[in-house]
């Protein structure tokens, strides 16, 4: 019998003054939109705490379209810190949602957002406060249904057993055409197999249940996944796209939030999908294509959402806000429109030339605070490897351009362990930030020289899947931690601060991008051994998962290591962006040679395949420079 939905806030109150920033979990926030009265229920939970997940935009656009939807309700909830988390099972109070503090397990559906792999501990530790079976095989008639979507599906293997569905690519239309299906058949009394076949239907959706891993072939040791037999579903799940993307609403956030968010923002989306090409990155893939907002609907949408929500500052989002063909339009009519009110427009990222920081002098005018380039490699030859098309006279253009306008703080981020690094592509790091502040010093005024900064982040590289580098090994960690002393030591100037991730951390992050099914019982294991919230650094301990990993006799060094055979199958090829396989095999080639590629916004179609497949194209609404 499905457990009643009812409001239990009584229930979690008294345990309020006993736990850090209690105003994670009350309710009545200005601006929800779930309805008490609807007939279906969904439930939208972000696996981190609320102050992280409420500003997620993805979770939110979907929040919005679900609660227009009628008869649908949708509600959210967030993973409570360790300390509620605790104090709810000792006083055995299930997690709750937010908007009608009900119990999640009385929902009809429970959508997780999957952002990144190191949230896969806390999918359990949700599933576990709700009083839901963590794995798909085990629920029954009565239990919600427990799906997921989100930015990193695109290797659902090592989390798929956790889910009944999986929601590959944009999930706007997606995700209300499963809540329909799932109603219908609810409603007709359909059995949960039942369910789950017709779901398996739906385009763009992956039900792990019906597939199941093959070790015949070429593979690899991980096996990869086919369709089970007597099973009538796809052999490849394609992901959904909206093509239309100006359809949809730029400003879907409505819910005021009691605590300070980390981006406690306006947030809108001007553009959708990045084609620059670089061989390391996922999401460059996994958006395509690229599909641009109009200049008129972005300045409606900030102007309206600014009014609408009495925020002082809004972020122009996208993997890429700067290569918006209109960008510089945009902000020029933006700041003729904010004149005068203190009101601020920021940008996540700048283009790494002169056009970039004359966008970023657009927004920032008087407040200068730092400015963000990203070389990714410290050689021209690497750079050429990673097809990052920029060059180092760009960087100095760029960062010359920017301390000339009056910046005086400079972040360059860089990857380490990249394919083909060299130790000379380290100290090429070193020498070129050493340049760059030596290049301010020289452009900035003696009586400012003091307030110079610049500083290196230095990232792990992870091998990813659906990327031309998907074969390619990780760097063994503790090579990872000699290059990383290398780059120390190689940095001349004292005033260069030297930031990168850690080794460990990056070495977990490489199993759960290239493992397969058998990574599910390493990460209960690690679970059960207290692994939580795994991304927050005061928590992940990678003793937890070394000892699951041995009981499990599995060398998480070698499962991050080992580069896979071109001719191999691999775990996640059963689902897809769209995306040609060779492509990326000629992509990879094309590395070996250090032959770059170019951007199909700007030349002509470079074959990767996904529009064609996916019945999509690029939309500019102007000419990119």
């Amino acid at each position: 019998m499905r457990i009643p939905y009812e409001d239990r806030f009584s229930d979690l109150e008294p345990l309020l003054a006993r736990v850090e920033k209690p105003s994670r979990y009350i309710d009545h926030e200005w601006g929800t939109l779930s309805s008490a009265e609807a007939d279906y229920r969904a439930c939208l939970i972000y696996p981190d705490v609320y102050e992280v997940g409420l500003p997620n935009q993805g979770l939110t656009i979907l929040y919005n379209i679900l609660n227009h939807q009628e008869g649908i309700s949708c509600e959210r909830a967030y993973l409570p810190w360790i300390d509620m988390a605790d104090a709810m099972r000792e006083a055995n109070v299930p997690l709750l949602s937010l908007e009608g503090a009900a119990p999640l397990a009385s929902f009809d559906v429970v959508g997780f957002h999957i952002p990144h792999e190191m949230a896969c501990t806390n999918y359990p530790e949700a599933l576990d406060l709700a009083g839901i079976p963590l794995f798909a095989k085990d629920r029954g008639e009565d239990d919600p249904l427990v799906i997921a979507g989100g930015p990193s599906v695109y290797n659902p293997e090592p989390v798929a057993a956790f889910f009944d569905a999986i929601l590959i690519g944009e999930g706007e239309e997606s995700l209300v055409e499963v809540c329909r299906t799932h109603q219908r058949l609810r409603d007709a009394g359909a059995s949960r197999i039942e369910i789950l076949r017709a779901l398996a239907l739906v385009p763009g959706t992956y039900v792990p249940a019906l597939y199941e891993e093959c070790h015949d072939g070429p593979c690899t040791e991980h096996g990869y996944v086919v369709p089970k037999q007597g099973e009538d579903v796809p052999s490849v799940v394609y992901k959904r796209v909206i093509a239309d993307f100006s359809s949809t609403n730029p400003v879907p956030q409505t819910v005021m939030p009691y605590a300070q968010l980390v981006h406690d923002r306006l947030s809108v989306e001007v553009l959708r999908g990045c084609a620059r090409g670089c061989r390391f990155c996922q999401a460059g893939i996994t958006y395509r294509p690229v599909r641009e907002r109009t200049p008129d609907q972005v300045v409606s949408a900030v102007m309206g959402g600014l009014k609408d929500t009495g925020y002082d500052e809004v972020s122009l989002t996208s993997l890429s806000t700067t290569d918006h063909s209109c960008c510089s339009q945009i902000l020029a009519r933006l700041n003729r429109r904010l004149a005068d009110t203190g009101i601020r427009v920021s940008i996540p990222s700048q283009r790494l030339d002169s056009f970039g920081v004359d966008m970023a002098l657009q927004v920032a005018g008087e407040k200068k605070g730092g400015l963000t380039f990203a070389p990714e490699a410290g050689s021209q030859r690497l750079r050429d490897v990673i097809n990052k098309n920029v060059t180092e006279d760009d960087l100095e253009r760029a960062t010359r351009a920017a301390f000339e306008a009056g910046w005086r703080r400079v972040k360059l981020y860089f990857m380490m362990g990249l394919p083909g690094e060299r130790d000379e592509d380290i100290v090429a790091i070193a020498n070129l930030a050493d340049k760059t502040y030596e290049l301010a010093r020289e452009v900035v005024p003696k009586a400012q020289r003091g307030n110079v900064s610049v500083s290196i982040s230095c990232s792990v590289f992870i091998p990813k899947a659906q990327t031309p580098f998907q074969w390619c090994a990780q760097t063994p960690d503790e090579e990872v931690k000699r290059r990383q002393q290398l780059l120390l030591a190689s940095v001349r100037n004292r005033a260069v601060r030297v930031h990168y991730h850690d080794a460990d951390t990056s070495l977990l992050e490489a199993v759960l991008s290239r493992g397969g099914r058998d990574i599910t019982p390493l990460i209960v294991g690690a679970w059960k051994r207290g692994a939580r919230f795994d991304a927050w650094t005061e928590q992940f301990d990678l003793s937890r998962w070394e000892d699951a990993a041995a009981e499990l006799g599995i060398d998480l060094r070698a499962v991050a290591s080992t580069p896979f055979d071109l001719d191999m199958r691999l775990p996640w090829e059963h689902v897809s962006p769209g995306i040609k396989r060779g492509f990326l095999e000629r992509e990879y080639r094309k590395s070996l040679e250090g032959e770059t590629t170019p951007d199909c916004t700007r030349t002509s179609c470079t074959g990767c395949g996904i529009c064609p497949t996916i019945h999509a194209s690029n939309v500019l609404v102007g000419e990119r420079g």
